[in-house]
C-alpha cells in the first residue's frame, strides 16, 4: 500500500530535491489559529506536515516545544481535537502527508485500535512516536502499519551499526534522523557529520532519510538538504509563532503570516540545494 509519504518522497526523488517537513504543535495557541496556520503551510512550501500532540510529559522537547504543548493544553486542545484538526485540513487538502508526532501516554488513553481507526479517518498517513522503542513494536508500530499508516522511527548519532537494523526493522515511510544528541532546538546540526550519518543509515535502508533538530533559518535547511531526502524545521516555526502572540499569549493578526513567511524562506533553502547536488 501506497501512503501519501511514499508519494510524495517519491515525487521529490524525481524532482531531484529534498523536502521540508515542518512540525507545528496542534492548538497552539489555540485551535482556530493553529488550524489556519497548518492551512498556510503547503502554499507557504512545506512539503509534508509534522503535527505535534500536546502531552504533559514531553521528555524529548526543548523549551520551545515544551512551552508549546503546554500552551496547546492550556487552550483546551486534546487528541480527539487533532484528529478534527487533520480532518479540517484534509477538506482542502488531500495530497499533503501529516504526521502526528508524540508521545505513547495520550494514544494509549485513548485506546490503540479506537486511535489507529480514528486517525487512518481523519486522513492522518503517519506516526513519530519517541518513546517507544523497536522493543514495544507489538505495542502501537506493527497494529499502526496493519492499519495503513506509516511508522516513523527516529535514528540518533549515538544509532550504531549494530542498534540501526532493530531500529529499521518496522520502519516505513522515512528515517528521521536526529542530527544532534538532546533535545530539539538546541544545536546547529554539523552538515558534514550530517552527511555522513545519512550514508550510514542509507547502507541500511532503501527509505528516504529525513533531517531534523537544530535547522533554524534557510541557509542551514541549504546545507542539510544536499545530502538528505528531507528537512525537518520545528523549534524555529514554534519560536516565531510565540514571537508573533500578544502580551497574553493569544493570536495576533500576524500569527499565520509570520510562520508561513519563515516557512517560505525555509523552502527556497531547500529547493536551491537541488542545483548544487
Amino acid at each position: 500500500m501506497t501512503t501519501r509519504i511514499d508519494k510524495r518522497f517519491a515525487d521529490l526523488a524525481k524532482e531531484g530535491r529534498a523536502a521540508l517537513v515542518t512540525f507545528l504543535m496542534s492548538g497552539d495557541p489555540d485551535y482556530e489559529t493553529s488550524l489556519a496556520v497548518i492551512k498556510a503551510l503547503p502554499k507557504a512550501g512545506a512539503d509534508l506536515i509534522e503535527f505535534g500532540m500536546p502531552f504533559t510529559d514531553p521528555m524529548a522537547d526543548g523549551p520551545s516545544v515544551q512551552a508549546a504543548g503546554l500552551r496547546a493544553l492550556k487552550a483546551g486542545q486534546t487528541l480527539k481535537k487533532t484528529l478534527a484538526m487533520v480532518r479540517a485540513f484534509r477538506d482542502g487538502d488531500d495530497a499533503t502527508p501529516i504526521v502526528l508526532m508524540g508521545y505513547y501516554n495520550p494514544i494509549y488513553v485513548y485506546g490503540v485500535a479506537q486511535f489507529l481507526a480514528d486517525a487512518k479517518a481523519a486522513g492522518v498517513d503517519g506516526l513519530i512516536i519517541v518513546d517507544l522503542p523497536p522493543e514495544e513494536d507489538d505495542e502501537l508500530c506493527l497494529p499502526a502499519l496493519k492499519a495503513g499508516l506509516n511508522f516513523i522511527r527516529l535514528a540518533t548519532p549515538t544509532t550504531d551499526d549494530k542498534r540501526l537494523p532493530a531500529v529499521l526493522a518496522n520502519t516505513s515511510g522515512f528515517v528521521y534522523y536526529v542530527s544532534i544528541t538532546g533535545i530539539t532546538g538546541s544545536a546547529v546540526p554539523d552538515s558534514t557529520a550530517v552527511a555522513a550519518a545519512v550514508g550510514r543509515i542509507k547502507r541500511h535502508t532503501k527509505l528516504p532519510v529525513a533531517v531534523g533538530f537544530g535547522v533554524k533559518n534557510a541557509a542551514t535547511a541549504t546545507a542539510i538538504a544536499k545530502s538528505s531526502d528531507g528537512v525537518v524545521v520545528g523549534s524555529a516555526l514554534v519560536d516565531v509563532l510565540l514571537r508573533s502572540l500578544d502580551a497574553n499569549g493569544k493570536a495576533t493578526a500576524n500569527t499565520v503570516s509570520a510562520v508561513a513567511g519563515l516557512v517560505s524562506e525555509l523552502a527556497e533553502g531547500v529547493r536551491s540545494a537541488r542545483r548544487l547536488k
